[in-house]
């Protein structure tokens, strides 16, 4: 097999090989890792960097990034379980709190990222930059919110990131395939999944084509930002509280599955299907890394190489530089 012929086929099939054989080797290393139960931890510990994947995946495919979905995830969350306390603490109906919560919690992922969104289209700025400065002042607006400390004593809202149908199957996992479909339905049936490939796939093509970058960029921002403010509320009601200092680096690990998954950090390449598998890729070497007790430390060195080698893949294969 020529070089060629190998990258066409790791293009084509090499994302799901490599999971399988991953999946293979953790069975062999781990007798408890193919178990029931671990299964659907492995699921569980996925569903909130699977949401946010849903998201950055739209984004790359235009041709854009997004550095400030780990604060975000923060202040939304925080805002999420801050908001359900105040409205259940102040007699408001349960279910009727809970709605409100996690819809406050997707309407600030999506106002941060419509902000994005305008500063980069309109001022033609980095927008590595701007997300940068996004995730700063997001952390910064999380602490003012929390006034530097934990939100406890959320209540019943815990359901959402902890609760389970008949004691098995997670609810967000359930929320996971949900952000799937939606996302492979935007990408694949409808108007603004094929602007998004064209834009990012050639910006000049697409303008002369009619159309508009600027709000094609904006919309992709607009939906990143209702996944991360969605991934916030799984994600805080998960640790059963509102935590300001965490979800840091999440939004590599999400950047770390769709480069695996075969989209390109150039633009115009990339598929839900293949995200979610690098999603899942990372996933299962945490997993097994913990059956096997690995110190964290040592987690976050093989995390940062992935990263490495996932985007030299993406020059390799794409024949592209970022």
């Amino acid at each position: 097999m020529n070089k060629e012929k190998a990258i066409k086929f790791y293009n084509k099939y090499g994302i799901a090989v490599i999971l399988l054989g991953l999946l293979i080797i953790c069975s062999i290393m781990s007798p408890v890792f193919l178990s029931q139960a671990n299964i659907v931890n492995l699921l569980s510990q996925i569903a909130v960097v699977t949401v946010i994947t849903c998201g950055i995946t739209q984004l790359i495919i235009a041709g854009q990034k997004d550095l400030s979905g780990g604060a975000i995830v923060a202040l939304a969350g925080c805002i999420c379980v801050g908001t359900y306390k105040n409205l259940s603490e102040g007699g408001m109906n349960g279910w009727l709190a809970g709605i409100v919560a996690v819809l406050a919690a997707v309407l600030v992922g999506m106002i941060v990222n419509f902000l994005s969104g305008v500063i980069i289209t309109e001022f033609h700025a980095p927008a590595f930059i701007v997300t940068l400065a996004m995730m700063q002042a997001g952390r910064g607006v999380c602490y003012i919110y929390t006034g530097g400390t934990p939100i406890y004593n959320i209540g019943s809202i815990s359901k959402l990131g902890q609760g389970r149908i008949q004691g098995i199957l997670p609810y967000s996992v359930i929320i996971m395939v949900l952000c799937i479909i939606a996302t492979w339905v935007i990408l694949n049936r409808t108007r603004l999944g094929r602007y998004i490939y064209a834009v990012g796939g050639n910006p000049e093509a697409a303008k002369a084509s009619g159309i508009s970058a600027k709000k094609t960029i904006i919309e992709a921002y607009l939906i990143h930002g209702a996944f991360v403010g969605l991934a916030g509320a799984l994600f805080m009601t998960r640790l059963n509280s509102g935590q300001p200092a965490e979800a840091v680096g999440l939004e590599f690990d999400a950047i770390t599955a769709a480069v695996i998954g075969g989209a390109s950090l150039s633009g115009g390449v990339g598929t839900i299907y293949g995200s979610i598998i690098g999603s899942m890729i990372i996933g299962v070497i945490t997993n097994i890394l913990t059956l096997k007790s690995v110190q964290s430390y040592y987690q976050m060195i093989i995390t940062g190489l992935i990263i490495v080698i996932s985007v030299i893949l993406d020059i390799v294969t794409k024949g592209k530089k970022d």
